[in-house]
């Protein structure tokens, strides 16, 4: 008996030394297996949370990208609206508008051919379907960057020393606004996800910590309690033990 109560103020000690009341499976086996199931979703939660938010700086990386090509899309339709003026337009200047034209339709290539996350290019096409898993089971939405090269604007032949058309330039720039309104979509999703991940993997910690945080408080008077009961238990073994030695002293005499 007394070995017994010894046992289980061990098992108070442990309790409060570790902070868990589930110790091994014998504290609770059904307890012990609810709180290992939430501990794995609390951690795919925050791995997901984790995972959006690459995601926004995928999305945050190619919309620095979208907005530098909008700004020189931008300045070829300044451009070719100069050349339209063929009235007061000699042949030359339009050469040397064609010419920053040029640059900057070099410029637009490089930045749709180089722009990367993580050695993944975001605005040539190649990409357009990045898998990001911000779920615990490892599902989530796709991301689109889109395709901004000169070829999917419809710019790579434009030409203002040839017969040319500035919507042209405006259909461009429709198709980077899209882009961009269609990233800052798929960013405005990610932040609710980090939200909604973050809210509950807070609620399941929570819920975990009530079933396998040990009361401390509880599970000081209780080992106070045991205590208590094992004195007690221990001075009426003794007076059991004396009363025996009586009577069998009395019975020899």
């Amino acid at each position: 008996m007394v070995q017994g109560i010894s046992n289980s103020g061990s098992n108070y000690y442990g309790q409060i030394a570790s902070g868990s009341k589930l110790q091994s499976a014998a504290d609770g086996a059904a307890e012990l297996s609810i709180v290992e199931g939430e501990k794995a979703q609390i951690n795919g939660y925050n791995v997901g949370t984790r995972n959006a938010e690459d995601g926004k700086s995928v999305l945050n990386v190619a919309d620095a990208g979208l907005s530098s090509i909008a700004d020189s899309l931008q300045r070829m339709r300044e451009l070719a609206l100069q050349a339209s003026n063929s009235a007061l337009m000699s042949k030359d200047e339009k050469k040397a508008i064609q010419h920053e034209i040029n640059q900057l339709k070099q410029g637009i290539s490089e930045i749709a051919q180089n722009t990367e996350f993580n050695t993944k290019k975001l605005l040539d096409g190649s990409n357009s379907d990045m898998h990001i898993a911000t779920a615990p089971d490892g599902s989530g939405p796709s991301l689109d960057t889109g395709n901004a090269t000169l070829k999917a604007l419809g710019i790579e032949d434009f030409d203002v020393t040839k017969s040319f058309d500035v919507k042209t330039i405006d259909n461009a720039l429709k198709m980077v606004s899209d882009s961009r309104s269609s990233v800052g979509a798929q960013s405005n999703s990610l932040d609710f996800t980090i939200g909604y991940n973050t809210q509950t993997a807070y609620n399941l910690t929570a819920a975990t910590s009530r079933m396998a945080d040990t009361d401390v408080e509880k599970a000081v008077l209780d080992k106070d309690r045991e205590q208590v009961m094992q004195t007690y238990r221990f001075m009426i073994q003794k007076k059991q033990q004396e009363q025996e030695a009586q009577k069998l002293s009395m019975f020899y005499m």
